[in-house]
C-alpha cells in the first residue's frame, strides 16, 4: 500500500527523518521518554516532540553509567545520547514513571550534555482528587519550563493542538478499529510502523499520511481468514518481527495493551475550557501503566475486556527483561486471565537481542492450543 511507505521510511530510522525535519524547518525537537509525556504542550511551542526508543546496537558506553540489572530500553536510550546518536535534540523530558526512569533522568543530566533538561514530577496515584489537583499544577509548571526554553505558548495554540492530537488519535483508532473487525486488511508490521511514526512525524503531517491510511485501508476488502486472534500485551514493543512471526504461525494481532500501543492514543482530552486542565484530565483518565498505583483490579478487569470485546482467543505478554513493573503486575494479569479461561504466554525481550530465534516455536506451540 502506497500509503504506507512513509510510516516504514519513518519507523526504520526515526532519529533521521527529525533531523530532516529541523534542516528543513529550523525548528527545535525534544525527546522524551514514556507514552506519560504531555506531548500537546511540546507542540505547542511549534517543537517536534520525538519519543527516545534507545539503540538496537550493541551497549558499548552506557553500562559504565548504570547496573547490570536496567532493562534494555534505558541503556539503549543511553547509549543512543552518549554516541552522538541525539545529538540533533534541543532537550529531554523525563516524566515520572518507573524508578530506572527517574534515575537514568540524573545520569543523563550528568553525562548527556543537552541545551535543557525538564522533569515531570508525576504523582505515583492518578485516581485520587489530591492527585489531579497535584498533577495539574505539574503541567502548569512542565508549560512554564517549556515556555522558558522554546518560547511561549499561548492557549488558543494549545487548543488547536489539542484538536489535532484528538484527530490523530480517532484516526489511530479506527486504524485499529478496522483491523479488529478483519485482522487481514493490514499487516502488524504495518500497525506497529503507523504507531512508531505518530510519535516522531510532524503532527500535522501525520495526520494527512493517517486520514490517506484510513481511506485506503476502506477500499480494502481482504477475505477473512481463519487466523487466531491474539492481543498483545505489556510494555513497549520495538520488535516488528513479532508481528510476521505470528502471522506465519497462523495467527494476527486484533488488539493490544502496550506503551507502544494503545495507551499511547487512548482517551480524548476535552476541546472546551481550559487546555491545560483537558489535558492533565486525559493524562489522569487513561489506563494506568504498572508504574503506576491504582490496584491490580483495575488494570486486569481491563485486559479482559479488551479480550472479550475484540473476540480475541489468547494473550500474549511482551516483557522487556529487567522491566520490573511489567514484570511484577504480570503475575496477577495472568490470574485474571487464568479465572476467565484466556490462555496467555509471557515473551521475556531485550531491545539489543534478536527475538527470532525463539519466537517461531513459541508461538507455533501457544497457537497450536489455541
Amino acid at each position: 500500500m502506497k500509503a504506507m511507505e512513509i510510516f516504514y521510511e519513518i519507523s526504520r530510522d526515526p532519529y533521521a527523518y527529525a533531523r530532516k525535519w529541523k534542516n528543513q524547518t529550523g525548528k527545535k525537537a525534544v525527546g522524551y521518554f514514556c507514552s506519560y509525556t504531555p506531548e500537546e504542550l511540546i507542540s505547542g511551542t511549534g517543537a517536534l516532540p520525538l519519543r527516545i526508543f534507545g539503540t538496537r546496537e550493541h551497549i558499548t558506553c552506557a553500562d559504565s553509567h548504570l547496573q547490570s540489572y536496567c532493562c534494555s530500553l534505558v541503556r539503549g536510550g543511553l547509549e543512543d545520547a552518549l554516541t552522538g546518536r541525539l545529538a540533533f535534540l534541543d532537550g529531554t523530558v523525563f516524566p515520572h514513571t518507573c524508578d530506572s526512569i527517574q534515575r537514568l533522568s540524573d545520569i543523563w543530566r550528568l553525562n548527556a550534555g543537552f541545551p535543557f533538561h525538564i522533569d515531570v514530577i508525576l504523582p505515583v496515584k492518578l485516581d485520587t482528587e489530591s492527585a489531579r489537583t497535584y498533577l495539574l499544577d505539574v503541567f502548569h509548571k512542565f508549560r512554564r519550563e517549556l515556555e522558558q526554553e522554546l518560547g511561549p505558548i499561548s492557549d488558543e495554540k494549545l487548543s488547536e493542538t489539542i484538536r489535532l492530537y484528538n484527530n490523530i488519535r480517532r484516526l489511530l483508532e479506527e486504524i485499529y478499529l478496522m483491523r479488529s473487525a478483519n485482522p487481514a486488511v493490514i499487516s502488524g508490521r504495518d500497525v506497529y510502523a503507523v504507531v512508531k511514526s505518530a510519535m516522531v512525524m510532524d503532527r500535522n503531517d501525520l495526520y494527512g499520511a493517517l486520514r490517506k491510511t484510513v481511506d485506503a485501508l476502506k477500499k480494502e476488502s481482504p477475505a477473512a481468514d481463519n487466523s487466531k486472534r491474539i492481543v498483545l500485551a505489556g510494555g513497549v514493543c520495538n520488535h516488528p518481527d513479532i508481528y510476521s512471526h505470528l502471522e506465519k504461525a497462523g495467527a494476527r494481532v486484533v488488539w493490544d495493551e502496550l506503551c507502544t500501543g494503545t495507551r499511547y492514543f487512548e482517551g480524548m482530552a476535552d476541546e472546551s475550557g481550559d487546555p491545560v486542565a483537558a489535558l492533565a484530565q486525559r493524562y489522569a483518565d487513561r489506563i494506568v501503566c504498572p508504574a503506576k498505583h491504582c490496584g491490580a483490579d483495575k488494570r486486569g478487569r481491563n485486559l479482559v475486556d479488551i479480550v472479550k470485546n475484540h473476540q480475541a482467543q489468547g494473550v500474549i505478554f511482551l516483557i522487556l527483561k529487567f522491566c520490573d513493573p511489567h514484570s511484577f503486575d504480570y503475575p496477577y494479569m495472568k490470574e485474571y486471565l487464568d479465572k476467565k479461561n484466556i490462555p496467555s504466554m509471557l515473551l521475556e525481550l531485550e531491545e539489543q537481542l534478536p527475538a527470532e530465534g525463539q519466537l517461531a516455536t513459541r508461538f507455533e506451540s501457544f497457537i497450536e492450543m489455541l
